[in-house]
């Protein structure tokens, strides 16, 4: 997921400036048009594409894994978050000892009171 969003950082660096550039070479009412079109085309629809592969990728762990029931997985990032570890169709972190039920994708710790 951090992936997704770094190139569409990046891409939105490289392309922001190019379309403030070509402000001064077209009409303004062409130019609004055409810096959207070209935002959308550049930066979200690639992140869209990107993000539809990754849920295709990880559809295996979201859906029918130990891991997708327990506590400690967080669904965003396709992570334990007990043992800090990115778990796939063919690998547990915790090879299902640490499994509790839930869906909760944060860990609280309890004040010492």
């Amino acid at each position: 997921m951090g992936e997704i969003i770094f190139w569409t950082l990046i891409r939105m660096a490289v392309l922001m400036p190019l379309v403030w550039a070509a402000q001064p070479y077209m009409n303004y009412a062409t130019w609004w048009t055409c810096g959207i079109a070209s935002l959308y085309a550049g930066i979200l629809h690639p992140a869209i594409i990107h993000y539809r592969w990754y849920l295709e990728k990880n559809k295996n762990v979201l859906d029918a894994s130990l891991c997708s029931s327990c506590r400690y997985f967080d669904r965003t990032a396709v992570l334990c978050l007990l043992h800090d570890s990115h778990p796939t169709s063919e690998f547990l972190p915790c090879d299902g000892l640490d499994w509790q039920p839930g869906t909760s994708v944060s860990i609280t710790k309890e004040a010492d009171e």
